[in-house]
């Protein structure tokens, strides 16, 4: 926008945000008008970029500007006198892209319309994938520029977190190794799915796997295109990702994005990436769409959730993420990854459709802190979680088993599913100890899987465990293929056998760990879900739910119905929760909170919290406070 800058299209537009309860926004450097040549900065643009700024002042907004600039909406623009050099690599190239930092923020740094900085947006469709040790100098240069120009906003890389710790991808931005230079994690999150409850919980995952380094962690970019989905719909998805990723943790959002672009429609990307006109929460008029109502109710909960201060609520559930997942070692792990990510994400959506308290759990972080803990920590020094959920365990490393059995001897449950991969390179399971930890004897052939075969997996209780009792059947209807379609067969040795499977043969066992237990499935559960379009809910919650309650994981504020997902926060001191309807149709259930007075916040359209009876409407919300009762009951 700026070589075309107006700054009363700019107030007009600030003055919409600020109306519906934005406090912030994105924006964007574009490299070849803000540096038309090595070594100059445009005095016009610059001082159209200090004007901006101090609109945003005037309207008493933030914004977060944006470097390397790059890449946007399906296309690259380089400045012209860029020649082809590598972004990453190329020492000249490099040394410009410092100095473009560092002159903008010696420029504008003390401005206090900045509230942050992003090196880039979305890196790696500009600079393209690079090495891990290469990206992280790169990042580590422009963040040194920055700080030299006088910049002590916190910054981040803009780069959409798609690395391999998330998506199993390795496109050489590693949050692990980004974590000592950057502020901040900003995920980028715009997926397609064939399951409803995968779409809506989509930038949920994200969140949620990115907070388990250590920082901060923004939605940096979500939103649709209205070329490509109703408003009614779009709405239904603002409410969904926005409170979803609050209860994974999220501590501030960015819709993408601001308006329509009709006027540009000759113009690219807009030309041809047509669907990028109308990713607006503001139309081409000027109106809000239904998902800017959506942004405006969740802008005035946040605020709330501001003035007291919030945190998310403690986990006594860990999903456990294998370290294969973020291992950049092609010769043994790049196949992994591709089963891991997938099978992660259903585990967590049957967790919180189980209403757990979950966090995930990284097996590199848990062996690190068992090593520096010694005998001495508690659990080896892992967090005090109650149970570990451990999906589709065919990559499990030495040094996480044994830190996880250290734990069920102190009173933990881990649970594991069998899992042979769905690759060719040795099919099977990678778990270390198989027979030890959980009481078995299997009957494996070496470089064969037992494959399901029918067309639906039954879970047969023989033994009460948690919450369902013995005579109950769990249905799993199978949709995965080739090797991924197999089971265990093993034989109790030390292990009970919980339940059996629709041949009789053992499909759930528990086996004794000190004061803990092991629990094993011989089947895929999450991968059969994973695979299988319109999936969920389906059955694997409430085993998760049983295994919670065997464990005695605290819920303090719980219903029985799968579709509503209840998520607690920590707000001034007071435990509250989030419930959502991942449902396209109207629940009602009784919340089940023991000992406990409810108090609704927030309850989106549609919905009504009277007393202990929760009615949401289709993708509806509802934000409660849940404190001990003083009734005496």
């Amino acid at each position: 926008m700026w070589g075309r800058y107006d700054a009363e299209v700019v107030r007009d537009e600030l003055a919409v945000l600020a109306r519906l309860g934005c406090t912030l926004t994105r924006s964007f450097c574009y490299w070849p008008e803000f540096m038309p040549e090595p070594e100059l900065l445009d005095p016009e643009i610059m001082e159209r970029f200090e004007e901006f700024l101090d609109l945003h002042d005037k309207a008493g907004m933030w914004t977060v500007p944006t470097f390397i600039v790059g890449h946007m909406s399906g296309q690259n623009w380089d400045p012209s006198w860029r020649g082809g050099r590598d972004l990453y690599r190329d020492v000249w190239l490099l040394g410009q892209q410092a100095w473009f930092v560092e002159a903008v923020a010696k420029r504008v740094a003390h401005h206090p319309a900045i509230a942050a900085w992003l090196l880039s947006n979305e890196m790696p469709l500009y600079g393209k994938d690079g090495d891990e040790e290469v990206v992280t100098a790169w990042a580590r240069i422009l963040v040194n520029a920055l700080r030299a120009g006088g910049a002590t906003q916190p910054v981040s890389t803009g780069d959409g977190a798609w690395g391999a710790e998330i998506s199993g991808n390795d496109n050489g931005f590693s949050l692990r190794r980004l974590a000592p230079i950057v502020d901040f994690y900003g995920p980028h999150v715009y997926t397609s799915s064939d399951d409803p409850v995968r779409q809506m919980f989509a930038a949920a995952f994200a969140c949620e796997m990115a907070s388990s380094f250590g920082k901060p962690v923004v939605l940096e970019e979500f939103g649709l295109s209205s070329d490509m989905v109703s408003g009614e719909n779009a709405a239904h998805y603002y409410r969904q990702v926005l409170h979803g990723s609050l209860i994974a943790g999220a501590r501030g959002w960015l819709a993408w994005n601001n308006c329509d672009y009709d006027s540009l429609a000759q113009d690219d990307p807009y030309r041809h990436h047509a669907f990028e006109l109308h990713f607006g929460i503001i139309d081409h008029s000027g109106n809000p769409k239904p998902q800017a109502n959506e942004l405006a109710r969740f802008a005035h909960l946040v605020t709330e959730l501001a003035r007291q201060g919030w945190q998310k609520s403690p986990s006594a559930v860990a999903l456990v993420v294998p370290e294969h997942l973020e291992s950049t070692d092609p010769t043994w792990s790049r196949f992994a990854r591709s089963d891991i990510q997938p099978n992660l994400f259903q585990a967590y959506i049957a967790a919180r459709e189980a209403g757990l308290p979950v966090s995930v759990l990284r097996e590199r972080d848990m062996t690190a802190r068992a090593a520096q803990w010694g005998d001495s920590g508690p659990k080896g020094g892992l967090p005090e979680a109650q149970l570990y959920i451990m999906p589709c365990a065919k990559f499990s490393t030495t040094n996480a088993v044994q830190v996880l059995l250290a734990a069920a001897a102190a009173g933990a449950t881990i649970y594991a599913s069998y899992f042979a991969g769905s690759t060719p390179g040795q099919p099977g399971p990678w778990f270390p100890w198989l027979e030890q930890v959980f009481g078995v004897t299997h009957r494996l052939r070496y470089g064969l899987v037992d494959e399901i075969e029918d067309d639906a997996v039954v879970f047969s209780f023989v033994a009460d465990l948690g919450d369902i009792p013995a005579g109950t059947e769990l249905r799993f209807p199978v949709a995965a293929a080739g090797r991924a379609r197999s089971y265990l067969p093993v034989e109790a040795v030390t292990a009970e056998v919980l339940a059996l499977d629709q041949r009789g043969r053992p499909a759930l066992l528990r086996n004794p760990n000190g004061e803990g237990s092991t629990v094993l499935s011989t089947y895929p559960l999450e991968h059969l879900a994973a695979s299988r379009p319109d999936a969920n809910p389906e059955d694997t919650w409430r085993l998760y739910s049983a295994l919670a309650t065997a464990a005695s994981v605290p819920r303090p504020v719980r219903a029985d119905d799968p579709h509503l997902v209840i998520g607690g926060l920590v707000v001034g001191g007071k435990e509250a929760f989030v419930a959502l309807n991942a449902s396209p149709d109207e629940a009602t259930a009784g919340l089940l909170a023991p000992g406990r007075s409810i108090t609704p916040m927030s309850v989106a359209p549609g919905g009504r919290l009277s007393g202990n009876e929760l009615s949401l409407g289709p993708y509806g919300v509802a934000v409660f406070y849940a404190e001990p009762s003083t009734s005496g009951l």
